[in-house]
């Protein structure tokens, strides 16, 4: 047995096999469950032609990639400022200041406790704001307040030697945070970022409750305006895939972009010379023995 971990044991020769049995028969359960699934749609006929015609059309074609561009916008948008708002809030629940520090955490506890469709359908309804800026407004108020909490612990994550030896070295704070801190949790922080932004993707489905016209609310009007039965199951299987695929490449991006910073450091050691007898010291004179 080689390669022993600080973490556990490596597994023994019985264990790897139980491990292998377990593997095994989780395969065969999730295959079963899929063939049980497929046999269910086949059994109702969600594969006829008839039922996946009207995709064939330009104009439902159309209407799913303007609902599609309509959830990129507003998951853009609401990236962006959700990573500035965490940020601000961040930087206030750091801040050396008493009452900032209890202003910022009083809205970041409120929004994270308020659920997401409350805050979208107050904005819309109560404050009569239009389905985009209502959209991404809950959206930005509630992402970003969880980001306040992921950047904070980053931050407070890294040594604290380090902030003690900037401090040393005469940085103010800001230079503190900008150059030593954040590129320190910024690798740290950047798989609860991403996957923070997964879920503000998923939550642009929110829209077609307020009548914004983004990709679940262009598969509803698809679904009620076919004339067959479970017309949403074909709708689901063609949007499904999709949404997917989307926060795939957002956790691909994520993870390139962690490779690109694990092989492009900002800063590079600094090559030094080996020392040799008789190098003349800082002042300038030459090294002297010891006094006898």
């Amino acid at each position: 047995m080689t390669g022993a971990t600080a973490l556990y044991d490596l597994p023994g020769p019985k264990t790897r096999q139980r491990h292998t049995l377990y593997g095994v028969l989780s395969a065969v359960v999730i295959l079963g469950l899929l063939a049980w699934i497929l046999y269910l749609l086949f059994d109702t006929g969600q594969f006829t032609y008839t039922k996946w015609m009207p995709f064939e059309y330009k104009g439902i074609q159309e209407l799913l990639l303007r609902g599609l561009g309509n959830t990129l916008k507003a998951f853009a948008i609401a990236a962006v400022l959700s990573l500035a708002l965490g940020g601000l809030l961040a930087v206030g629940r750091l801040s050396e200041h008493r009452a900032v520090r209890w202003l910022a955490t009083l809205v970041v506890e409120f929004f994270r406790a308020m659920p997401v469709l409350v805050m979208i359908f107050f904005i819309f309804v109560a404050l009569k704001v239009q389905p985009l800026p209502a959209l991404v407004a809950g959206l930005t108020f509630y992402n970003g307040s969880v980001l306040a909490e992921v950047f904070r612990s980053g931050i407070n994550a890294v040594d604290r030697g380090q902030r003690e030896a900037a401090y040393a070295l005469g940085m103010r704070k800001t230079q503190v945070m900008t150059y030593v801190l954040v590129p320190q949790a910024v690798r740290a922080m950047l798989p609860a970022i991403i996957s923070q932004l997964v879920v503000a993707l998923k939550d642009t489905s929110l829209g077609y409750l307020i009548t914004y016209e983004e990709f679940l609310h262009a598969g509803k009007l698809i679904a009620s305006n076919l004339d067959y039965d479970l017309p949403f199951i074909p709708v689901v299987m063609v949007i499904s895939p999709i949404y997917i695929g989307m926060c795939m490449l957002l956790s691909w991006f994520a993870g390139w972009v962690s490779r690109w910073e694990q092989r492009s450091p900002k800063t590079k050691a600094a090559e030094v010379a080996p020392a040799e007898p008789g190098t003349l010291l800082p002042s300038g004179g030459h090294p002297t023995g010891p006094t006898p």
